[in-house]
């Protein structure tokens, strides 16, 4: 039937998580319809960082609801072009957490209620490798273009708390060929558009350079940058740890833009412990800043570098092609308030 389901119900410490999404995506180049829907509903202390520390904490609750269908004449010339259109429910409302030892910084509440209508323009440009993102797995890459855009309206008269226009768009292009050196370069934005000005918006630029030196080793580099405007207390651009700069403590650097760079040499073993895990490693150097206003009010220290070894974990058991990470980083800076060592261990899409 080429439809999914998903369902999540957590209970935590921290809060509690329901979700429930029916989707029959376009699950090929030619499929011609998709359609699904997504409920979610979601309670939890949020705590901000400074410095890889604690240092506020607000509550956070969330209605989400999501119908969408979307409709294509397949694939032609080789592209699929497909529009979507949908209607999106988003209620987020945040207080104090009373119990809470921690300063409160409380973002602004925000109820979004909207129509929507996107395109999405793939070219037909997979190739297939091995030994790039994951270890001996068969991955896809798309090397041709991929564009997607939405534009929606908020209203009161439908239910929201204010008018807006919602708006998103992405695209990413690969150069190059997987079996020697490529370039797969991205960008994405998004925002909100109220009386007038620009509310909550970001633009990613992200490239991504691999070179095969053998059937074991393949150099990577990957820049990125991201650039804020007016965005949402909850929503800070973050660096440090599992958010980039291994070399540092999670969330490290707050504040509205970054730009982060990375170099690493992978080796890809035949080593198969138990049959549950192929392994591989990586030597690797990160560099990179946060900048713009700190929702906490203070300097974010400037430029932040490291280097590092990782152990490199493919699970073989599960079909989600995790891989998990166990890295040992040097920060670079004279910060006496970190670790001279750092140990990062984390479960990521890819390598």
């Amino acid at each position: 039937s080429w439809v999914s389901l998903r369902a999540q119900y957590s209970d935590n410490s921290d809060g509690h998580r329901k979700l429930l999404a029916v989707t029959r995506p376009f699950y090929a180049l030619d499929a011609r319809w998709a359609a699904g829907g997504t409920g979610l509903t979601d309670d939890r202390r949020t705590t901000m960082y400074q410095f890889g520390e604690e240092a506020a904490e607000y509550r956070h609750e969330r209605d989400y609801a999501h119908v969408f269908a979307g409709l294509s004449k397949g694939l032609h010339n080789g592209y699929a072009r497909r529009w979507t259109t949908g209607i999106v429910l988003d209620d987020n409302r945040f207080s104090d957490v009373p119990t809470s030892s921690l300063p409160a910084v409380v973002p602004d509440d925000r109820k979004l209620v909207y129509p929507y209508v996107g395109l999405e323009i793939v070219q037909d440009g997979y190739v297939t490798t091995r030994n790039r993102d994951q270890i001996d797995r068969t991955e896809d890459f798309q090397m041709g273009l991929q564009f997607r855009a939405a534009i929606g309206w908020a209203d009161r008269s439908f239910g929201s708390d204010r008018d807006a226009a919602i708006f998103s768009a992405s695209a990413s292009r690969g150069f190059g060929s997987l079996q020697d050196k490529a370039l797969i370069v991205s960008a994405q934005t998004q925002g909100r558009v109220e009386s007038g000005s620009l509310a909550n918006g970001t633009l990613l630029l992200d490239a991504r350079y691999y070179s095969k030196q053998s059937d074991k080793r393949t150099f990577f580099a990957a820049l990125s940058g991201t650039a804020g405007h007016a965005l949402d207390l909850d929503n800070p651009v973050e660096l440090g740890g599992v958010t980039g700069m291994r070399g540092y403590p999670l969330r490290y650097q707050v504040g509205e833009s970054k730009f982060l760079a990375t170099i690493e040499q992978r080796y890809f073993t035949d080593w198969y412990p138990f049959r549950f895990a192929r392994v591989g490693g990586a030597i690797f150097a990160d560099v990179g800043r946060v900048w713009g206003p700190n929702p906490l009010g203070e300097d974010n220290r400037g430029l932040l570098a490291d280097v590092g070894i990782g152990l490199r974990l493919a699970l073989t058991r599960v079909s989600s092609g995790r891989v998990i990470h166990i890295d040992l980083a040097f920060p670079l800076n004279d910060d006496p308030e970190i670790d001279s060592v750092q140990l990062l261990i984390e479960s990521k899409k890819s390598f």
